[in-house]
């Protein structure tokens, strides 16, 4: 059996991939802390999952990178409806149990990285 962290980014992943809004809001925790080009704050499983659906996002894992038990890395190939083509992007996520708590899009992978062991520091010094 997986453990918590890789079942639920994979969870993740599968949810936004697959489009459907009923996976996507069980995919997180409520709330989720989420951060993007369009913003970053705590919502709601079911604004998760509207985004899911308005965004038409497909995500490709490429890398994954764990940072302790509850934060991992993973690069991914972005594409949008629109899209000519992937985009290289990064996102940092937090697992609290099976669920993502936190999905932290960022440009590349080395500053998703330095965000996850900030992250991971807070969380074991806190």
């Amino acid at each position: 059996m997986a453990p918590p962290l890789e079942t639920a980014v994979d969870r993740w992943h599968a949810a936004v991939n697959g489009g459907d809004p009923a996976d996507a809001e069980a995919a997180v925790s409520d709330p989720v802390v989420v951060l993007g080009p369009k913003g970053a704050g705590p919502i709601g499983p079911a604004d998760f999952a509207d985004w899911v659906a308005r965004s038409g996002i497909k995500l490709a894992p490429r890398s994954w990178h764990p940072v302790g038990d509850r934060f991992m890395v993973v690069e991914q190939d972005a594409t949008w409806p629109e899209s000519t083509g992937p985009t290289r992007v990064a996102t940092v996520f937090r697992s609290t149990g099976h669920r993502v708590s936190a999905a932290l899009r960022m440009p590349d992978l080395r500053a998703a990285l330095e965000l996850a062991h900030l992250c991971h520091a807070l969380a074991e010094t806190g």
